[in-house]
């Protein structure tokens, strides 16, 4: 019995160190636009496909990873860069966000038995709150500019990109813990 929970903290660990990769990678594939400090990633992708097919515990532990080694220096956020600097300059809070995001979208997701793709693009949905929540407060704070310049600049140029990650998140997040599960590899 001990044996067959390491293999599964194992497995957990495994999946995890995969998912800061894939944000890691994801956070490479960069749009700049010019009116907003903040640039266009698909790194929200990463984070809710990590809590569609992880659950809350194991997304978070992804999205964790992702900040340490980032912090660590290592060029994995947006634009290869790396390092503290990154989380306290006007995007950290974006990316400071992402465990949260990640743990109560699995949350969500985990309250529901076999979510459908509209429930979890919900669960995403509220997980996005916080990613634009946890972001524009730090934008704003960095940038001195009051809320509505914040979300003016951090949120709203960003809604309709957003709301089609989430669609494919939620598509692809489905059929892979789908996938996962049929092959033991995760608890339905």
């Amino acid at each position: 019995m001990n044996s067959f929970k390491k293999r599964i903290a194992l497995k957990e660990l495994i999946l995890a160190a995969i998912f800061a990769a894939i944000t890691a990678i994801m956070a490479q594939i960069i749009i700049q636009i010019p009116f907003s400090e903040v640039p266009i990633t698909l790194q929200t992708l990463a984070v809710f496909l990590s809590a569609a097919v992880l659950g809350s515990r194991s997304a978070f532990l992804s999205q964790l990873t992702y900040i340490l080694i980032g912090a660590a220096g290592l060029p994995v956020f947006a634009g290869l860069k790396g390092g503290i600097h990154v989380l306290i300059g006007y995007s950290g809070g974006y990316i400071w966000s992402f465990p949260v995001a990640a743990f109560l979208t699995g949350f969500i997701l985990e309250r529901k038995n076999n979510p459908s793709r509209i429930y979890m693009m919900i669960a995403m949905a509220v997980g996005l709150i916080v990613c634009y929540t946890l972001g524009t407060l730090q934008l704003a704070f960095i940038l001195n500019l009051t809320l509505t310049k914040a979300l003016l600049a951090g949120v709203v140029p960003y809604i309709p990109l957003d709301l089609i990650k989430l669609t494919v998140a939620s598509l692809i997040g489905y059929e892979v813990r789908k996938a996962l599960i049929r092959a033991n590899l995760i608890k339905a």
